[in-house]
């Protein structure tokens, strides 16, 4: 079995062949265009048994490696930051280029067997790209909001009124009557302004609506949870993707960085904080924790009882984040199961 590392770049990919052994069998540099996966199919044909380990997968390399998948090929995604241990170790110390990156990448997946394994983009894929939109459009709005509160200072006496809107941009817009040709500029400023929030406000509405109809396609029942909405179970369903991917809820809470690293040496017993993890998923576990102390219920109980079991608040929201972290692992397997059923 030859082993096949990428290290994809925008203008090139350079692909080295490893053995089981881990020693460079052949290497090649590919121009990125039309006609790179078909030159590098035809550059493995000579290697009917292979795998490729491309690294990146979800970042430069996605779309050689989505070429890969379907074309059924065995991929593997190894992280950059894998990569760069691997060349740390290497002889030769830190010395960097695209044909040794591409055998370190080889090498890390060689010697690693928990990889992820780099599936064709599915419903998963679009509730991503449309979170990250949302988020996108929500920090825009939220800039605009900001100038419109700096220039409605210099117009309406006492400034603008809090919680603004378009709505109430508006109404306070028809008050003003520019005395001079620097408040006349001012104004127009103001009004494209509430033109671009208008505007942000329509996109935002239909990118939940987009949402809610790609979420309703998965059968998700994350949404039955108490504090997590539409756009947070389709982020997390987004950046999750298969659940089975993760085979205990331990590791899946790793994953999340909700769960506590182990510090301990020699006969001291400890933890640290993690702050590593997809943050992502963290601030979405924060948030629904956050909600549940606020509205009452099991979460709020929870997290009670560990304050008077003498945690500070800080440390009693933390064991409530590593609870629900068992609680959503838990609900994606439950569904994935009932999908796997429905389809047999």
């Amino acid at each position: 079995m030859i082993l096949i590392g990428v290290d994809p770049h925008k203008s090139s990919h350079t692909a080295v062949a490893v053995d089981p052994a881990g020693r460079q069998v052949a290497q090649r540099r590919f121009a990125v265009n039309a006609g790179t996966f078909g030159q590098l199919m035809r550059w493995c044909r000579q290697w009917p048994e292979r795998r490729f380990a491309v690294e990146g997968a979800r970042g430069l390399g996605r779309t050689l490696a989505q070429q890969l998948a379907a074309a059924d090929e065995n991929v593997v995604d190894v992280p950059s930051t894998l990569s760069a241990r691997a060349r740390l170790l290497a002889t030769g110390g830190d010395r960097k280029t695209d044909a040794k990156d591409a055998l370190h990448v080889a090498q890390a997946a060689l010697f690693r067997q928990d990889l992820r394994a780099v599936e064709p983009e599915d419903q998963t894929t679009i509730l991503r790209l449309l979170t990250e939109r949302h988020d996108d459009l929500v920090c825009e709005r939220t800039r605009v909001l900001n100038r419109l509160h700096a220039v409605l200072r210099d117009l309406i006496p006492g400034g603008a009124p809090t919680g603004l809107s378009a709505d109430k941009t508006a109404a306070a817009m028809k008050t003003v009557r520019p005395a001079t040709a620097t408040d006349a500029c001012r104004r127009d400023i103001a009004r494209d302004l509430l033109a671009d929030l208008r505007r942000l406000d329509r996109q935002v509405k239909d990118n939940e609506a987009q949402m809610r109809d790609a979420l309703a396609a998965t059968g998700t029942t994350l949404t039955t949870l108490p504090g997590l909405g539409t756009v947070l179970a389709a982020k997390v369903i987004g950046h999750v993707g298969d659940v089975n991917r993760f085979p205990t809820e331990h590791h899946f809470a790793s994953y999340t960085g909700s769960a506590p690293l182990d510090a301990s040496s020699g006969n001291n017993v400890r933890h640290r904080l993690n702050t590593g993890g997809n943050r992502a998923l963290n601030s979405v576990l924060h948030i629904i924790a956050v909600c549940q102390i606020r509205d009452g219920g099991r979460g709020q109980d929870y997290y009670l009882r560990k304050i008077a079991e003498g945690k500070t608040p800080a440390e009693a929201r933390r064991a409530l984040k590593r609870r629900l972290s068992n609680v959503v692992y838990r609900i994606m397997k439950r569904d994935q199961r009932n999908h796997l059923t429905r389809a047999a």
